[in-house]
């Protein structure tokens, strides 16, 4: 069956980095966009940065020149390497895979359980 595992989340401090991953299985990965999402308490899930199936990237404007999204096809993995954490960054982060690069969530079928990123000192 079709699964998408995220893992690589924690506790750092402002300033910091870390780097997400999202193992894919279950189907033909390489032909999929891959998007990360997060969701903060109290907020609406929102776009992060998404990958399409040729390795284009789009990034939403508040992370832009932090946050690098990737992809390893052989390894059937996306990685979001993010830094000069912010508290703001704070969220639960998902990884879903979809048709189409965007920031909409909607556009995607798959989605990851998430992983819990705490900025704070």
């Amino acid at each position: 069956q079709v699964q998408l595992v995220e893992s690589g989340g924690g506790l750092v401090q402002p300033g910091g980095s870390l780097r997400l991953s999202c193992a894919a299985s279950g189907f033909t990965f390489r032909y999929y966009a891959i998007g990360w999402f997060r969701q903060a308490p109290g907020k609406e899930r929102e776009g992060v940065s998404c990958i399409d199936s040729d390795g284009n990237t789009y990034d939403t404007d508040s992370v832009k020149g932090r946050f690098t999204i990737s992809r390893d096809n052989a390894k059937n993995t996306v990685y979001l390497q993010m830094n000069s954490l912010k508290p703001e960054d704070t969220a639960v982060y998902y990884c879903a895979a979809g048709v189409y690069a965007t920031m909409n969530l909607h556009e995607y079928h798959y989605w990851g359980q998430g992983t819990q990123v705490t900025v704070s000192s």
